[in-house]
């Protein structure tokens, strides 16, 4: 067992709205990953937090009608306590907004950036899309719109720092190349290579206090100025490990093994952060799983087309695992995908119902009826299903798995133990146990409770029937 914890990170999202689909199907992916690692009896921490110091926040406040900090105050306690909500164990979640275990480390990072010689400032106008919290070229637009948001950004101009971007090219080139910066999957690190390509520029990390309207970690020595948001925001990444307070513990867990994000934020993941962790001197993060977008029905949700589905009225409908499940298996992992609520009760009757829960209820009847003895032995992690984990391709380990129910329902087709007796039938029934038992045991980072639920099910000696895990849906 590594002296080293596995660190896994969700993305910091701005706390301007309840959180979305998107952000659950993120940590059901984090929670997944952690799971999947206490499996290998390897400690495992997961952090995130609150994104507070974005202009997007300001103008949500200031919609509602509502101080920004009383704003800020209350929807990162609807963030943080939304993972306790959708069962995803946090470790550490950092607001930034924290001067006591925040602000510390962000200027700690912006100090050993300075002395690197790689913040200076300038005099700037640029094209800046509030949504992305982002710089953009006219080139970079689509239709003279934010190609992410597709609004229009607005012209700024004003003194500010920069940080030498430029300056890291060859050397981030070269990590994501190599993959000693794993990003997943091979289309999003193409588009990075693809980015640099066109040749890193210098970007701004601070912005007057004027415009920051009262949000924001002041820049050292320099009253008249707030970091950006970026630079902020990405730090959460140490200080909610003890970067900048606890050195000590940072350094026990630190650098993170994982950063879980969305496709749109993965340029200030995969090259800024890389650049600014190494003018700082800071050990560089080992990969960035990167995941699409969900679709509703085929289409963008959008609240103009009524079709945003509320992942709070989601579990009130169905139950939570079985929502993770389909979420886990359905959305591919590094790509866009679909839900609707249609494909959601189809999954759900073919795999969960009709799949594991009747090949489960009838092993179980079947044991009882003929009252055999089973012997316990402890699953073994396949090595497939591992390798599906290890380059990050979680929704390949759920159709793994359900290959695996699959083939237990044609073995007992094909051994129909049910016009067997004696040790011929025991044989067969020991058998489909142990298949049981090790599709439950891989099942566990998918639906931990249903998993354990089962797999205590199956590891008695006397196996009794099965009340229906999985029962219809009205």
């Amino acid at each position: 067992m590594t002296d080293k914890p596995i660190y896994i990170t969700t993305a910091i999202p701005y706390v301007n709205a309840k959180p979305h689909l998107g952000h659950v199907l993120e940590w059901f992916q984090a929670d997944a990953f952690a799971r999947y690692y206490r499996l290998l009896d390897l400690e495992v921490i997961v952090a995130s937090g609150a994104d507070e110091n974005s202009l997007k926040n300001v103008q949500a406040a200031e919609k509602s009608n509502v101080a920004i900090q009383d704003w800020l105050d209350e929807y990162a306690v609807i963030f943080a306590d939304a993972y306790q909500t959708f069962g995803v164990d946090l470790d550490a979640f950092r607001r930034g907004s924290d001067q006591e275990k925040h602000w510390p480390g962000v200027q700690e990072l912006w100090n050993r950036c300075f002395a690197a010689g790689d913040i200076y400032t300038k005099r700037y106008t640029g094209l800046y899309c509030v949504g992305c919290e982002s710089f953009y070229t006219t080139a970079d637009l689509v239709d003279g719109k934010c190609p992410e948001h597709l609004t229009e950004p607005e012209e700024v101009s004003e003194e500010n720092y920069f940080f030498k971007l430029s300056r890291y090219q060859d050397r981030i080139k070269e990590l994501i190349e190599t993959d000693t910066l794993f990003i997943t999957s091979e289309q999003f690190k193409n588009e990075m290579l693809g980015f640099l390509g066109q040749g890193l520029e210098d970007f701004s990390v601070s912005r007057s206090t004027n415009r920051a309207r009262g949000i924001g970690v002041p820049v050292p020595n320099d009253d008249t100025q707030v970091m950006y948001v970026w630079f902020d925001a990405l730090c959460i990444y140490l200080t909610a490990i003890g970067f900048g307070y606890d050195q000590a513990h940072f350094e026990k867990i630190w650098p993170a093994d994982i950063h879980i994000i969305g496709k749109g934020i993965n340029r200030f993941h995969s090259i800024y952060w890389i650049g600014m962790l190494l003018s700082a001197g800071v050990a560089l993060p080992k990969s960035v799983s990167v995941h699409g977008y969900i679709t509703a029905n085929g289409q963008k949700m959008s609240k103009s087309l009524g079709n945003v589905i509320d992942p709070f009225e989601l579990i009130i409908k169905y139950p939570l695992e079985h929502i993770r499940y389909y979420l886990l298996k359905e959305i591919p992992t590094h790509a866009d995908g679909d839900f609707s609520y249609e494909r959601f009760e189809e999954l759900y009757t073919a795999e969960l119902a009709n799949g594991l829960g009747n090949l489960c209820s009838r092993v179980a009847k079947l044991c009882e009826k003929a009252d055999v003895t089973t012997s316990i032995t402890s699953p073994k992690l396949d090595p497939t299903y591992k390798k599906y984990f290890e380059t990050h391709e979680i929704s390949q380990a759920a159709h793994w798995i359900a290959d695996q129910v699959r083939a237990a329902d044609a073995y007992l087709s094909e051994q129909i133990p049910w016009k067997k007796s004696g040790t011929e039938q025991a044989d067969i029934l020991q058998n489909a146990v142990q298949r049981i038992r090790a599709i439950t045991f891989h099942l566990q980072p998918f639906m931990p409770e249903t998993a354990q639920t089962l797999l205590s099910h199956f590891s008695e000696e006397k196996i009794k029937a099965l009340k229906p895990i999985f029962p219809r849906y009205e």
